[in-house]
C-alpha cells in the first residue's frame, strides 16, 4: 500500500506522463481507537480524536498536511500562477454592482483597482450626483488574515447604517452601526450575532438575531435600541430542529420572524411601526406544512404547500390570518415549484421552476392575470434583485447562464419590456459566440430522466477524450442553477467539458425531486450522479481517465459516497469542506448542525435511520481498493462541517487506499466553511483546484 510504506512515489503519474516530486513522507495520523455503541452494534474509530482543536498534536497534524500537499502539488505551482493572473486579468478592477434606487438614494457598492473588498457608496437623487462613502471594507480589513462583513443595512431615514463583521469564519458577527452623516461609528456594538438585521420604521431600533454558542443554531431574537445598554429579548424558539430568521417585504409595513424546518414552518410577525409590541403568532406550526408569508400592505401573501407540495399562492386580510380566512390566488400545479415571491403594490413576481428550468410568473394584482417573463436560451436562471421600492413599476432580475454572463434587466410589469441596465464585464478576449450549451437527460437505474446542464468550446468532438467534470449538491432542496463563471473560462478554453448535474434531492423537478433525495431514499442521490457519468461516457463525451467531478458540503458527502461505490469511473475527486462522517456527526447533538438536521438525513438514534446512514457515510464505507486522484479542502474554523470530518476521511483513505494516486488535503488555517474572503484571494483557491485538475491531464500552461 501506498500509505503504509509511508511515502509519495518519486515520480507520479498525471495524463500519462510523469512529473518528478521530491520523495516526502505522508503525515500519518496516530490510531487512537475510540469504540462508539449504539443498536447493540460497535463501532471503532480509529480517527476520532482529530476533532481535538485545541490539542497541539492535531494541529501539527494539519500543518504536515498542508506541508505535504504543497510539495506533492509543487510541480503545478507554475501552472497555478498562471491560472491566477489569468483568472484576474478577466477581472474589471473597479467593478460595481448595479445601482438600485430607496427612496433619494441609489445604492450600491463597488471596488477599488487592487482592492480584495468592497466599498459601499450612495448617490442621492441621481447617478449623476457626488458619490457617499458609506463603509470602506478594504480600510476595515486591514492585513487581516480573515474579514467578513453581512447584513450591511440602511435605516429606512437614510442616517444610521448597521452591518456585521466576522473576523473569524464561525460566523459570529459582531453589528456596528455607522452615522452617515458624520461617517461616525457609533458607540453602540452587538457582540456574537447572526448579522440578521431588520430596521424598525423609526430608524432607532432594530431586530436582531443570535446563535447558540456551542451548537450555532439560530434561535433567538433580540430588540436593540440605538444608545442603550440593554437589549430585549423578542422571541426564542426552544424547538431544537428549528432555525429561527427575520424578514422584511418591500412595503416594510411588518417584521416577519420565521421558524423554519426541513418540512414545516411557523411565521410570527410584529407591524414596523410598533417593535416593541409582543409579536403575533400568523398560523401555528402543523406537520408537514411550510409556509411563508409576504407583506402586502392591504392584506398579506402567502406560499404555502398545505394543498401540495409545489405551492400554491393565496391572499389574507391583515386582521384574520386564520385558515378559513385564505384565498386562493394561484393554485398548486403538479409540474410547476413556486419557489418564492416578490410582492410589490401592484404586482406579485413569482419565482418557478418548471421541467427543471426557472420561470416568472407575473400577477396583476387588480386582475388576477398572470404572464410569464421570457427567456430566450435552453440552459440558463434567472432571480429577482434589489427590488427594495413596494410601488415600483419595474422588477429587476439578473439573467445568466453557462454562457452569457451575469446581466441586470429591468421588466416593465405593465408593458412587458425588458431593458438591459448592465451586462458584467468580461476582460479580455471572451466570445460567447465561442461556447455552446446544451441541456440533456441521462436515465437513472430506476428510469427516472436526470436534468443535466453543459457548455464546452465550439469544436467538442465525441470521442470519449475529452477532459470533463462533473458538478453536483442534492440536498436540502437546493438546486443547481446554470450560472456564468468568468473563472470556469480557464477550464473551457482548455477543452473541459462543465456539467451541472440536476439530482434528486435538489429541487430542480419540483418538491417531490427533493423527497426522493431525502432520508430513506437518500440513495438515489448518489446513484443519479453515478448514472449521469455512465451515461456522459456511454455517448462519448469523455471516458474514466478524463472525468472528474467535484462537490462541496453535502456535495462532498456525494463526492465520498460515488467514490466508494464506483471508483472506476473518475480520475479525479475534488471535495470541498465534505460532510462525510454522516453517522457520528448525526449522533452528536452538541457540535453544529445535528438536531436541525434529523429531518434532512434521519436521526440515527432511530435504528432504521441508523442502519440506512451506515450503508452511504463515506467515512464508514472506506474499504482496501484504488481510489481515484482526491484533493480534499477544509477549513479549521469552519461553522457548518467541522474540520475533522474530511481529516478523519483523508487519514482513514491513507490507511486503507490500495493505490498510487495522489490523495491530498488543504486545510484554511483562518478561514470558515465559504472558504477565503476578499475577491482576489478567492481566486487563489480557484487556480489551486484547476492546476490539480489540469496536471492530471498534463496541462502544463
Amino acid at each position: 500500500m501506498r500509505i503504509l510504506a509511508l511515502t509519495v512515489l518519486a515520480s507520479v503519474a498525471f495524463g500519462g506522463c510523469s512529473h518528478e516530486v521530491h520523495e516526502s513522507k505522508a503525515p500519518l495520523a496516530a490510531k487512537k481507537p475510540v469504540t462508539l455503541e449504539l443498536h447493540g452494534e460497535r463501532r471503532i474509530d480509529n480517527y476520532y480524536w482529530l476533532r481535538e482543536r485545541e490539542n497541539p498534536e492535531v494541529i501539527a497534524w494539519l500543518e504536515a498536511e498542508n506541508a505535504f500537499t504543497e510539495e506533492v502539488m509543487s510541480p503545478f505551482s507554475g501552472l497555478k500562477n498562471i491560472l491566477v493572473e489569468e483568472i484576474k486579468s478577466r477581472m474589471q478592477q473597479d467593478e460595481s454592482t448595479v445601482p438600485y434606487r430607496l427612496g433619494d438614494y441609489f445604492y450600491y457598492h463597488r471596488y477599488e483597482p487592487g482592492e480584495d473588498y468592497p466599498v459601499y457608496a450612495r448617490r442621492k437623487g441621481s447617478l449623476d450626483a457626488p458619490e457617499q462613502v458609506l463603509l470602506d471594507v478594504s480600510e476595515l480589513a486591514g492585513d487581516a488574515d480573515f474579514f467578513a462583513v453581512s447584513g450591511f443595512s440602511v435605516s429606512p431615514d437614510h442616517r444610521i447604517a448597521a452591518y456585521g463583521v466576522d473576523t473569524v469564519g464561525r460566523r459570529f458577527y459582531d453589528i456596528y452601526f455607522i452615522d452617515l452623516a458624520s461617517g461616525r461609528r457609533l458607540a453602540d456594538v452587538i457582540e456574537n450575532t447572526t448579522a440578521d438585521i431588520v430596521w424598525a420604521r423609526d430608524s432607532q431600533t432594530i431586530l436582531y438575531g443570535k446563535q447558540h454558542a456551542e451548537t450555532l443554531r439560530s434561535y433567538q431574537v433580540y430588540r436593540h435600541e440605538l444608545g442603550s445598554s440593554e437589549d430585549s429579548l423578542v422571541y426564542q424558539e426552544d424547538d431544537e430542529t428549528n432555525y429561527l430568521s427575520l424578514d422584511k417585504s418591500p412595503a416594510h409595513g411588518f417584521i416577519f420572524l420565521v421558524s423554519g424546518h426541513t418540512l414545516y414552518s411557523e411565521v410570527r410577525y410584529v407591524a414596523a411601526d410598533s417593535p416593541g409590541d409582543e409579536p403575533a403568532l400568523f398560523l401555528p406550526r402543523e406537520k408537514d406544512h411550510v409556509y411563508t408569508v409576504a407583506d402586502g400592505g392591504d392584506r398579506f401573501y402567502v406560499l404555502t404547500d398545505d394543498n401540495g407540495s409545489n405551492f400554491r399562492l393565496v391572499e389574507v386580510p391583515l386582521a384574520s390570518t386564520s385558515k378559513a380566512s385564505w384565498k386562493e390566488v394561484v393554485p398548486y400545479r403538479d409540474d410547476v415549484l413556486i419557489e418564492g415571491m416578490t410582492v410589490l403594490q401592484d404586482y406579485v413576481v413569482l419565482e418557478l421552476l418548471e421541467n427543471g428550468l426557472v420561470q416568472m410568473e407575473v400577477l396583476d394584482r387588480s386582475s388576477g392575470k398572470l404572464h410569464r417573463i421570457a427567456f430566450d436560451e435552453d440552459v440558463y436562471t434567472a432571480y429577482g434583485d434589489d427590488n427594495a421600492e413596494y410601488d415600483a413599476a419595474t422588477f429587476r432580475y439578473v439573467y445568466e447562464s453557462l454562457a452569457t454572463p451575469e446581466s441586470t434587466y429591468d421588466y416593465s410589469l405593465a408593458d412587458e419590456v425588458h431593458t438591459l441596465v448592465r451586462e458584467k464585464a468580461v476582460i479580455g478576449s471572451f466570445d460567447r459566440s465561442n461556447y455552446e450549451t446544451r441541456r440533456l437527460f441521462a436515465t437513472a437505474r430506476d428510469g427516472t430522466l436526470i436534468p443535466i446542464s453543459m457548455v464546452y468550446r465550439k469544436g467538442m468532438q465525441k470521442d470519449g477524450s475529452n477532459s470533463l467534470l462533473q458538478y453536483g449538491y442534492g440536498s436540502y432542496g437546493s438546486s443547481l442553477y446554470p450560472y456564468f463563471s468568468a473563472d470556469r473560462l480557464s477550464l473551457l478554453d482548455r477543452d473541459f467539458i462543465y456539467v451541472m448535474a440536476h439530482i434528486r434531492g435538489g429541487s430542480e423537478m419540483g418538491r417531490e425531486w427533493y423527497y426522493q433525495g431525502r432520508q430513506l431514499q437518500k440513495m438515489n442521490t448518489f446513484t443519479d450522479f453515478i448514472d449521469v457519468s455512465k451515461f456522459l461516457i456511454a455517448e462519448g463525451y469523455t471516458s474514466p481517465q478524463h472525468l472528474y467531478a467535484e462537490g462541496g458540503s453535502a456535495g462532498g458527502l456525494l463526492m465520498g459516497a460515488v467514490m466508494n461505490m464506483a471508483p472506476e469511473l473518475y480520475n479525479g475527486v475534488i471535495a470541498t469542506v465534505p460532510f462525510v462522517d454522516v453517522v457520528t456527526t448525526m449522533l452528536d447533538e452538541k457540535i453544529p448542525l445535528t438536531s436541525g438536521e434529523w429531518d434532512e438525513w434521519g436521526d440515527p438514534r432511530q435504528k432504521e435511520f441508523y442502519d440506512y446512514m451506515l450503508s452511504y457515510s463515506p467515512y464508514d464505507n472506506i474499504r482496501a481498493i484504488d481510489y481515484p486522484n482526491l484533493l480534499v479542502t477544509t477549513a479549521l474554523h469552519d461553522s457548518q462541517v467541522q474540520y475533522w470530518e474530511p481529516a478523519k476521511w483523508v487519514a482513514k483513505l491513507r490507511e486503507f487506499d490500495t493505490g498510487d494516486n495522489m490523495l491530498v488535503l488543504k486545510t484554511d488555517m483562518a478561514a470558515g466553511h465559504g472558504g477565503k474572503t476578499g475577491r482576489f484571494k478567492r481566486i487563489d483557491d480557484t487556480a489551486f483546484k484547476y492546476s490539480f485538475l489540469m496536471g492530471l491531464e498534463g496541462i502544463r500552461e
